[in-house]
Parts: C-alpha cells; sequence; structure tokens
C-alpha cells in the first residue's frame, strides 16, 4: 500500500476510500473496521471541539488498552491537536504533573478515574474532562457517550514538522520528560519500521506494549499505513498472549526482555504452533543470553529481529533475522532513513573492536523536551566529531555507550550513566548480567556499583531464581570462572519474586537498584578479596 500520508491522522483516512470495510482493530475478539473506527474518531472529534479544544492545544489521554484509545488519539489528531497518550497505570498524581506540565486543555479518561480527579483541583488551563462511562457531577466532566452524532469535522490543517504527539518518560529517574515528535517523525518511523519488517495489508500485529511507549505505538502506526489489523492483547501473561496468538492468527508480535523470557518459558514447558506467525521483536533492554538460545527452538521458521531505540529518535538500530544465530545480541545497524555513528568524545569515531557513544541522525530525531529547551541542547546538539562529514546538524546523543565490531555491526555495552568503575576498571552492568544469566541459576538479573572506600565501587547482582532458589557455591563458582576477579560481585541481593517492571514491562532498574542499596553497604570485613562474598537474602519485593 501506497500512503501519500502527511499527519498522523492521515495513517488513519488514507485507508478509507478503498479500504474502509478492512478490519483494523480487534479488541476483546470484536472487529472494528476501518469505516467504523472513522465513524467514531468524527464522533469524539467533534465533541473535542465542541468543548473548545483547538488545534494545536494539548489533550492528555489516560485510557486502558481498547479501540476507546485509539479513536481518542486519531480524534486529537484529526482536529490538530497534540496527543499527551499516559500509562493506564500512571497514578492521579502522575496524570495530574502532566496535564499542568504540558499546559493541557482537555483530559479524556476511564470512568473509574473520573470520581477521585472530580475531588482534585484541575490546572486551570483544563476546560474539559471527557469521561469514557459516567461522568462524576462535576462542570468540568462530560460523558463521552453524551457525545453528538457524527460529524464531518474537516481535519486540522497541520504541517509535518508541527507538533503532534508528546511521549512522557516514566520518571523513574526523576520527574517524567516529554519528549515532542512532530507529525513527519512519526511517519518516518512508521515508513521505516514497515519497511525493514517488511510488513503488508495482510499482517495482524498483536500488541501487547502500550501505546504511550513509543515502541508500542509503532505497531499502531505501522498498521495503519500498511492498512493492516491491530489485535488488543490487555493481559499481557504469557499464556495469554500464547492463547491470543493462535486464535488470532498473528503474524507478528513485539514485545520487552522480561515478557520474552515468560513466553520463551511457557513454550519450552509446552510447545505450541503458531502457523501464522512470521517475526518476533525485542527492543527496550537485551534479552538473557538463555532465552535467546531458546527462541529458535519455539519459534521455528519465524524472523526474529533485535532491535534498539530511545524515545528522543524512536527506532534507531535492528539486526536482520538472517544474522541472528552467529550475533545474538548484536543490535545490528541503522534502520532505513537513518545514520548512526559511533563516537569516541574528543577522539573522532569509533573504529572495528573500539567503544564509544551512539549517536542517531536523521528524520527520527525528536523536537526535544517540552518546556525544557536546557535539556534539549543537552541531548540534541552538533557533534564536532561529525562535522567534516553533516556539519553542524544537531544529532541526539544517545548517552549509551555500544562496541563496533569487525563487521560494523554494533554492541550494546551500557548505559554510560551506569557503567560500575571498579578497581580502575569500567565495567558494563549488561556485560555482568549477561555472565550471571549464562549459569542457568538465574531468572532475572540486575548489576549495579556500590561505593567502596578502597575500590570506588564494588559488583552487587539482583537476582532472582530460574527456580524456587539458588545453589549460592554454584552461582559464585560460575562467576569465578568465566569472570575476571574485578568483575566478580560481591554480593547477590536475592528476590524472592519478580522484580518490579516500568509502566512499559521493561524491568524498572532504577527501583531494583535503590532498594538494594536502601539495604546498607557490605561490612568492611567483606573487602578483604573475591572469595569472601556472600548471598544476602530477604524479602525485597517493593
Amino acid at each position: 500500500m501506497t500512503s501519500l500520508a502527511t499527519s498522523f491522522y492521515d495513517l488513519l483516512s488514507d485507508n478509507l476510500p478503498h479500504h474502509a470495510e478492512a478490519t483494523a482493530i480487534v479488541d476483546d475478539d470484536r472487529d472494528v473496521s476501518y469505516g467504523a473506527l472513522s465513524d467514531s474518531v468524527d464522533q469524539m472529534a467533534g465533541h473535542l471541539v465542541g468543548q473548545g479544544v483547538l488545534a494545536g492545544d494539548r489533550v492528555v489521554v489516560q485510557l486502558r488498552k481498547s479501540v476507546a484509545e485509539v479513536v481518542a488519539m486519531f480524534a486529537i489528531g484529526k482536529i490538530g491537536a497534540v496527543i499527551v497518550n499516559v500509562n493506564s497505570q500512571w497514578t492521579r498524581e502522575q496524570l495530574l504533573y502532566v496535564a499542568r506540565d504540558s499546559r493541557a486543555t482537555g483530559l479524556i479518561v476511564e470512568a473509574r478515574a473520573a470520581g477521585p480527579l472530580a475531588q482534585d483541583r484541575l490546572p486551570a488551563t483544563v476546560k474539559a474532562v471527557l469521561v469514557n462511562g459516567p461522568a462524576p457531577g462535576h462542570p468540568s466532566f462530560v460523558s463521552w457517550q453524551d457525545a453528538p452524532s457524527p460529524s464531518q469535522t474537516r481535519p486540522g490543517k497541520r504541517l509535518g514538522n508541527d507538533l503532534a504527539m508528546i511521549i512522557y518518560t516514566s520518571g523513574s529517574t526523576g520527574l517524567p520528560k516529554g519528549v515532542m515528535l512532530s507529525h513527519a517523525n512519526i511517519l518516518a518511523g512508521a515508513r521505516s519500521v514497515a519497511r525493514y519488517l517488511r510488513l503488508s495489508r495482510s499482517d495482524r500485529l498483536l500488541s501487547v506494549l502500550p501505546y504511550s511507549f513509543d515502541y508500542g505505538l509503532n505497531q499502531l502506526t505501522t498498521m495503519m499505513l500498511m492498512g493492516g489489523t491491530v489485535v488488543h492483547q490487555a493481559v499481557p501473561l504469557a499464556a495469554e498472549v500464547i492463547d491470543t496468538m493462535v486464535r488470532q492468527q498473528v503474524t507478528g508480535l513485539a514485545a520487552v526482555a522480561p515478557l520474552w523470557s515468560q513466553i520463551v518459558r511457557k513454550l519450552m514447558a509446552s510447545p505450541t504452533r503458531l502457523p501464522a506467525l512470521k517475526r518476533i521483536t525485542n527492543s527496550g533492554g537485551r534479552i538473557a543470553p538463555h532465552v535467546m538460545d531458546q527462541m529458535p527452538c519455539v519459534f521455528p521458521g519465524v524472523d526474529i529481529y533485535l532491535m534498539y531505540g530511545l524515545t528522543e529518535a524512536f527506532r534507531s538500530t535492528f539486526l536482520a533475522p538472517d544474522q541472528f544465530e552467529r550475533k545474538k545480541g548484536s543490535i545490528g545497524r541503522a534502520i532505513p532513513d537513518a545514520e548512526v555513528f559511533v563516537v569516541k568524545s574528543g577522539g573522532g569515531l569509533a573504529g572495528p573492536l573500539e567503544e564509544g557513544e551512539l549517536v542517531h541522525r536523521g528524520p527520527l530525531v525528536s523536537l526535544g523536551y517540552w518546556g525544557r529547551p536546557d535539556l534539549t541542547a543537552q541531548k540534541i546538539r552538533p557533534c564536532p566529531e561529525l562535522f567534516h562529514l553533516i556539519g553542524d546538524e544537531p544529532v541526539v546523543y544517545s548517552g549509551d555507550t555500544v562496541r563496533l565490531d569487525e563487521d560494523g555491526d554494533l554492541w550494546f555495552v551500557g548505559r554510560q550513566d551506569a557503567m560500575i568503575k571498579t578497581s580502575g576498571f569500567r565495567v558494563s552492568p549488561e556485560e555482568v548480567e549477561d555472565l550471571v544469566y549464562r549459569s542457568g541459576e538465574v531468572a532475572e538479573a540486575v548489576a549495579f556499583g556500590m561505593g567502596d572506600a578502597e575500590l570506588g565501587e564494588t559488583v552487587h547482582v539482583a537476582i532472582t531464581p530460574a527456580d524456587s532458589d539458588v545453589d549460592e557455591e554454584r552461582l559464585l563458582r560460575h562467576c569465578r570462572k568465566v569472570m575476571p576477579g574485578y568483575m566478580v560481585p560481591r554480593r547477590f541481593h536475592l528476590w524472592h519474586h519478580a522484580m518490579p517492571r516500568t509502566a512499559s514491562g521493561k524491568l524498572d532498574r532504577p527501583a531494583v537498584v535503590k532498594h538494594c542499596r536502601s539495604q546498607g553497604a557490605p561490612d568492611q570485613a567483606e573487602h578483604a578479596g573475591t572469595d569472601n562474598r556472600k548471598i544476602h537474602k530477604g524479602d525485597m519485593v517493593l
């Protein structure tokens, strides 16, 4: 399908002339056609205009994964307003923070959230709160069901570089920041992803990840671009996901590492045929090596894409499926219509087997952070090391250290601000975790540094056991065998339950590290050497 879309709303409307009867969304096993979806969008768009929402206004959406959420997003886009989608798991305080920070004109929420919100003092900029269900008795709250019949609201004229969406980060290391995406950013991302994943109108992608997460949003935008189908999966449990994949003949699934671990474990225990499945993708963190080893067994004949991205640039790299067996764990090369470089600060570009910071160039580079020009200037700026190639064109500095191999493929090393500095060495937490996973004793691992007067930092690892418990002596023997002495963990912090997740389903690493550090530094007696280590047990559930 050839799309001439120039705005987010066009992704939907371009399907209407000749494709209106095709299924756009499957929600609770109910098929919703492109035409029916468009009618609901027209109704909501007219309702928003009637409530005084104008082009350029910000409208915050906090709805569960549903047709209603998709309708709200496209209705906001149709009138030229700015979509601010907030994860349904975020608290009322977080929602109100985003409303204040974005200076939102409207909110669209579920009925269960409306009552408590009506008791709060809404930001002065909010004109109306649209409720998906009965509205409380408050002059600013209006029920969605009271919207007028569908009207032919004219699309608001928006140019490619106009602001289309603000995606707020989870705020695990501070207050959430809003990343501004233009219409051109969103369309460039959809076209690039659809191209390298080889998507078509016949695809049926399972949507597990939230639309407030750029990786999750791509399932929607690529299928609207191609005229395919999005199958909603509201319950992100492995058994439920597998059941839906079979029942709905899903052709593609995007997930994050913790969910892949659960799905692969479930399929290893109960093999299931998935004849319609063509491709699976991972982003948002590396899959454990032992899980990657098992993926071709449980997904025979399926293309496996390992990907890397950051919200400030949507997607950045992918590893071609034909390279998966040879380069498990690599994040590959730049996606179509983007260019990435590995930069050594003050030292030019990295060569083969060298490390540096990944920087991203191209049409997916976002507009920066909403209301934070200082942070934008730090993150998106000209790169002196690239001046001879692209002049003073701004690029995104990822903050991630990567390594370039002899073939030109990239390998993620770690976040620059999370590197562990011990005994004069810089240690990647991800490398420690990979080696710990290879023991077979561990289901989840988060490595971090703990301050040490003599060594600078020592390596600690939070773990959940693969089985009911962990054989600590065998785990330590494994680490001593596969790691240099300075990398061997000084202490393991044992979690008896699954570690906390972010709203996007990724491991909430800052929360895990903060909790472990709150348990106190290791005893001074433990500084003696690598042979004097122990497992720290206890209830680590937050």
